[in-house]
């Protein structure tokens, strides 16, 4: 029989889930619990992926699916009340597409690290699990979001006023969030606010803000070059449906919400490892204690 979700949670502040009595069906963790090296922290969110491919591909696709079909539904509506105007329809497909982003985003990146967290508790969380964990700690993770966006926003218009800036605005974006690179962690796990989350996240992070930041920038090749294909693929198949608006915007929107989707997920992994790589190289929460029976 399954453990209940809410007895066995996921990794605690100060708490070893090695240590914690697991129940019966519980399963060693995917990664192993100790600091990682860059490449490791690279390449070891997909082994979490793929540990839990069921449930990030209904995540995943929920979230995909959902938000194609109400980004479409709002930008059919104002369409249709304006006429079919196609400054209208343009400005409502990209700005009901952007809030959608967001919302994913913020929903897959608590749902994930709930989900990552608890494999390493040696419980595998399901989707609705996830969700619950992201439905408990709501108010921070929104307040992050926003607070994510904000100083994104803010740092490249900062440096797209200069051309020649804009790469230096790159590399203080990530310096940036490599700082607050594992708040949603600290939140999911430890239960604490916003404020107190992005503290103890700088506070894990220190000694390794500038390898974190070169790994958020190799993910965002990465994902540069998975958005290639999916931005290819409505391109090709209008060769064969035509370049309808309709069936142009659709493909379109698909395609970047695919993208932004995947994209999330590796990324929330990411932080999830992190967290845990980075209490175990400041807290040594990878010590065993002989006859320590916390």
């Amino acid at each position: 029989m399954r453990p209940a979700v809410d007895a066995v949670g996921a990794v605690g502040a100060g708490i070893d889930p090695a240590l914690v009595p697991a129940p019966v069906t519980a399963m060693p963790p995917t990664v192993p619990i100790r600091p990682l090296r860059f490449r490791e922290l690279l390449d070891e969110p997909f082994a979490l992926i793929q540990a839990h491919i069921r449930a990030f591909a209904v995540l995943g696709g929920s979230a995909l699916v959902i938000g194609v079909l109400i980004s479409l539904g709002v930008t059919g509506l104002v369409s249709h009340l304006t006429d079919g105007s196609d400054a209208g329809t343009a400005l409502a497909a990209i700005l009901a597409t952007a809030t959608c982003v967001w919302v994913v985003r913020l929903v897959l990146r608590g749902a994930t690290v709930a989900i990552a967290l608890a494999d390493f508790h040696g419980v595998r969380y399901g989707v609705l699990d996830g969700l619950r964990a992201v439905a408990r700690r709501a108010a921070p993770l929104v307040v992050a979001q926003i607070m994510f966006t904000l100083t994104g926003i803010g740092v490249l218009l900062l440096g797209s006023i200069l051309v020649i800036t804009y790469p230096l605005a790159l590399i203080w974006l990530s310096q940036v969030r490599a700082r607050r690179f594992v708040t949603e962690p600290v939140i999911v796990a430890e239960h604490a606010g916003f404020g107190a989350g992005v503290a103890r996240s700088k506070m894990l992070m220190e000694g390794a803000v500038w390898s974190t930041a070169g790994l958020w920038l190799t993910q965002r090749c990465i994902f540069a070059v998975l958005a290639v294909p999916a931005f290819g693929i409505p391109f090709f198949l209008s060769d064969f449906s035509g370049t309808h608006r309709w069936a142009v915007i659709t493909m379109l929107v698909g395609g970047f919400l695919l993208v932004v989707t995947v994209s999330e997920i590796v990324e929330a992994t990411s932080r999830a490892l992190n967290y845990i790589s980075r209490r175990c190289v400041r807290e040594g929460m990878d010590i065993r204690i002989p006859g320590d029976r916390r």
